[in-house]
């Protein structure tokens, strides 16, 4: 549902807490020289196709899946270890849950579905036991995508001002989004790994040895480098793919033959080819030309914009979709559905650089005649050339979208393909550029009214604030030898205590497991005993608490959110068990456990605080809805030097300035208390 969290952190806790799988790693070590050249053969990919240096990224030495099959699979956690996570979690929620609450007895009802799923797992060794009922948790959501799903992610700037201009951005990530997913096709796409230690593994050597490895042992070869491939299955589904409304549960479609992408300019949907008849990239000038022919066609805004029923309710569309394959537009549709990626381009502009609030609303929502929310992603492109991605979450996670982000943004501020005095060639537009044509019936032309009526009624709802620190940041932090992110996690706890006085609710945070084979994520649950305690030793005006001892708590709360983010990171949490548990309960119809029907179950799972990061020199902003009515949305980031975060809230039952302040109230006290001052 939200962003994935940035990788180095959670991996660093993984390795410096791995040793109840280290002694079966190690064993397989002294047996990997032997292997070193071997299998050198078997282990290249298209070997005999060759591409010119402009069609890729790179290439990489390393297969792009060599690691895929030997990475490890996610654990099932132990059923005692569930519930007793479990019991601790809802504990600051409802203190006397702890006497109330028999971590033997919930085992005793939960051991048949918990044997059940371990069966399961054993018979189904190519994946993990959270990726068919997690795939099925999103694909039977009924209630819109825009506002409950799909995030936004902002570029930076190009640094040069004079590539910032729409028709040359747009182009210039045209061609390099074609060049990633071209070098992935290829196999050359560099592999996803997290290095431990960059000097050490993230070098030539590291890769001259691993690519030898045959891959049933790949990984155990990174591991001796202290280096960790990632799940890349994702990664497929960037790519000429889409999510199609189905009455119950939808489905997802991806048709890698499609050449072309799908542009959206004042609601009307445009296609032309990117990639040509010998799969070659289009050339950039002919790209630039079908653009500018998109941006100077003066055909005015759609009347009936088919984008805008992506915003509506699931069932709704699915609908409204089969109303409008009866009435001759599957060919239309596929074209859309099948297209490499959605390009958006709007006529929206910043009203300067640090318009958060403006650009967060453009691209977290924005129009819904000018966008197509199904899609696997959509590159968003304001008139003044600011760019943003927004992902369908059903298909993957943050890491794939990050890593193509990131990929995008360095090979067109290093490599761009046109110049800001480049000129579109002299191809005739008007052949290459289809403008798609839906024959609607009035049932369909009311249902766009009704779901563009719908759509800016729940606008009005959304309110939105940010804040920015940009006195200090994860290095200040990290001299403190404080967590930077269990830090801005505290902030929340103690801002939320603050506003409601007193209360402390059901929180989450985001945490990625593509450590393992078809890994998705797990929640890490920041709201703890110790976050309660000391946020009422903050926010208690009779505290007496000196500097020293508030300080103290602020460590034992970095120290606790650790613990807490390892075991998530390491497939060690409880949400994800307890939640395939209820699903194969559920589709065998039984009655629910008592676990979950108590009250602490259910405000457990009432995340009012919601919370993601991805912190990355080539993002600017990012953030995404509150995921219930009462809560807060909270996308935010940690630089070395500053750091801030976007929420998103709907009044009245929520006031996001309020909360804002009080999140910035609650960092400077605690940067005060760690200077050794008193806040009062």
């Amino acid at each position: 549902m939200l962003l994935s969290r940035c990788l180095s952190k959670r991996y660093r806790t993984i390795i410096n807490s791995s040793s109840s799988c280290s002694s079966s790693i190690q064993c397989n070590i002294p047996k990997l020289s032997t292997c070193f050249k071997k299998f050198h053969s078997s282990n290249k990919k298209d070997s005999k196709r060759e591409f010119d240096a402009d069609e890729l990224l790179h290439r990489s030495s390393i297969p792009t899946d060599h690691f895929q099959r030997s990475l490890p699979r996610l654990p099932i956690p132990k059923l005692h270890d569930t519930c007793s996570r479990y019991s601790q979690s809802v504990q600051p929620l409802i203190p006397q849950h702890k006497q109330h609450f028999s971590v033997d007895k919930t085992v005793q009802s939960l051991q048949e579905y918990h044997n059940e799923l371990v069966q399961l797992d054993k018979s189904n060794k190519q994946t993990s036991y959270i990726s068919g009922p997690w795939y099925d948790m999103y694909l039977k959501y009924r209630p819109a995508l825009v506002f409950n799903h799909n995030p936004f992610v902002v570029f930076n700037p190009d640094p040069r001002k004079l590539y910032n201009t729409q028709i040359v951005r747009a182009t210039n990530m045209i061609v390099s989004a074609m060049k990633f997913m071209k070098t992935y096709r290829a196999g050359l796409l560099e592999p996803e790994v997290f290095h431990l230690n960059p000097k050490k593994s993230d070098t030539q050597s590291f890769r001259n040895f691993v690519k030898y490895l045959p891959q049933a042992v790949s990984w155990y070869g990174a591991y001796w480098y202290k280096a960790f491939p990632l799940d890349m299955s994702q990664f497929p589904r960037l790519f000429n793919s889409t999510r199609i409304p189905r009455l119950v549960k939808d489905e997802l479609l991806t048709d890698e033959t499609a050449r072309h992408i799908a542009v959206q300019r004042k609601g009307h949907i445009y296609i032309f080819d990117v990639i040509n008849e010998d799969g070659r990239i289009a050339p950039p000038g002919d790209i630039m030309a079908n653009i500018q022919y998109i941006l100077n066609d003066d055909i005015g805004e759609c009347e009936h914009p088919i984008g805008a029923l992506t915003s509506e309710h699931r069932d709704t569309w699915a609908q409204l979709r089969e109303s409008l394959v009866n009435n001759g537009n599957e060919e239309a549709l596929r074209l859309v559905d099948t297209a490499v990626f959605m390009l958006s381009l709007d006529d929206y502009s910043p009203k300067h650089e640090t318009d958060v609030k403006g650009m967060s609303s453009q691209f977290l929502h924005g129009r819904a005649s000018n966008r197509w929310y199904d899609k696997s992603f959509s590159l968003l492109f304001a008139a003044d050339g600011t760019a943003s991605v927004n992902f369908e979450h059903s298909w993957g996670d943050g890491v794939a979208v990050l890593r193509f982000f990131n990929e995008v943004f360095k090979d067109t501020t290093s490599n761009p393909s046109v110049h800001p005095d480049s000129k579109p060639s002299s191809i005739d537009s008007s052949q290459s550029v289809r403008r798609i044509k839906f024959q609607l019936n009035d049932e369909v032309k009311s249902g766009i009214k009704t779901a563009l009526e719908k759509f800016d009624q729940k606008v009005k709802t959304l309110d939105l604030d940010y804040f920015v620190m940009d006195a200090f940041g994860s290095k200040y932090l990290k001299s403190k030898k404080i967590s930077p992110d269990a830090f801005m996690q505290l902030a929340f706890q103690m801002a939320y205590h603050k506003q409601s006085n007193g209360r402390t609710v059901g929180s989450y945070e985001s945490c990625s497991t593509s450590a393992f084979k078809h890994g998705r994520t797990e929640t890490i649950r920041p709201c703890t005993l110790f976050t309660r305690n000391t946020s009422e030793m903050f926010n208690t005006t009779t505290s007496e608490a000196s500097p020293q001892e508030m300080e103290n708590s602020i460590r034992q709360c970095s120290d606790k959110h650790n613990e807490l983010t390892k075991n998530a990171a390491m497939g060690q949490g409880f949400d994800r068990h307890l939640f395939a548990m209820k699903s194969i309960c559920l589709n065998r119809g039984d009655k629910l456990p008592d676990i979950y029907e108590e009250p602490g179950y259910n405000l457990l799972n009432h995340n009012i605080i919601s919370t993601s990061t991805l912190s990355s020199p080539s993002v600017l902003i990012g953030g995404f809805a509150p995921v219930v009515s009462d809560g807060y949305g909270i996308g935010y980031a940690i630089m070395a030097d500053k750091l801030g975060c976007i929420v998103t809230s709907y009044p009245p039952e929520t006031n996001v300035s309020e909360f804002v302040d009080c999140v910035k109230q609650s960092v400077k006290e605690m940067n005060c208390v760690l200077d050794g001052k008193h806040f009062r």
